[in-house]
């Protein structure tokens, strides 16, 4: 009897095991190849609960694993994940190797769901302590990339995170940040495109600028500005 409920539970747990699908990433960091645990995939999408097991390129010796508990990504056409790449309305990886914070060295974003603007990819954003020598999660960082449209963009020559958001088609937001050190984030530039009077669409511009913030407002022909854009 208890063979039996031990071999059921075994069996169970195999099932479990099958039912994990693998992913290797090689070329998605200076530093790391990646393993990929993810629960359930289907086609061409996987999604649930996954882990996330970075080895040093140098030593093939496990460094961290993270988790998540939503990695929700799509397979590309070779049934694997892409890795860094950021497209507003488009393809979003689920693992984004980066600088987010302009310290010099490599940081992690990992996909967790869909819980950005407009139902789109949130990420929980890592950035490499080290003092710990390990990442660690930054709670600012991660409020970027839930509070907005998915992932931001980093401009590394700039140092400037960018952010997008969105009210319905006419109204546009881009946000940029600069990372302080022991600060964290300090906003300094605004591009607000409001084209909800049909006809024309309000350009606002606000940029921080000698410590105070200036204001740029003009209309243009709402045909003449996308267009140009």
């Amino acid at each position: 009897m208890i063979y039996s409920k031990f071999l059921s539970l075994f069996l169970l747990s195999g099932i479990y095991i099958s039912a994990q699908h693998q992913f290797q990433i090689n070329d998605g960091s200076d530093k790391y190849e990646v393993k990929i645990n993810v629960e359930t995939c289907d086609k061409e999408e996987c999604q649930g609960k996954a882990t996330i097991d970075l080895y040093d390129k140098k030593t093939s010796k496990l460094f961290q694993t993270l988790k998540s508990d939503d990695l929700n990504f799509y397979l590309n056409e070779n049934q694997k994940p892409t890795v860094n790449i950021i497209q507003l309305y488009n393809e979003q990886s689920p693992l984004i190797f980066d600088d987010f914070n302009f310290d010099g060295t490599e940081d992690l974003a990992i996909r967790n769901g869909n819980e950005s603007g407009y139902g789109g990819p949130s990420y929980d954003v890592y950035v490499f302590n080290i003092t710990k020598k390990q990442f660690v999660l930054s709670e600012e960082l991660t409020g970027l990339a839930h509070d907005n449209l998915g992932m931001f963009n980093t401009d590394s020559e700039r140092k400037r995170l960018i952010t997008y958001s969105k009210s319905g088609c006419c109204w546009h937001l881009t946000t940029e940040y600069s990372v302080l050190p022991q600060r964290g984030l300090f906003k300094v530039y605004e591009l607000e495109e409001d084209a909800t009077g049909g006809e024309k669409v309000k350009v606002t511009k606000r940029e921080f600028i000698n410590d105070k913030w200036i204001t740029n407002v003009k209309t243009y022909p709402i045909n003449e500005y996308y267009k140009e854009n």
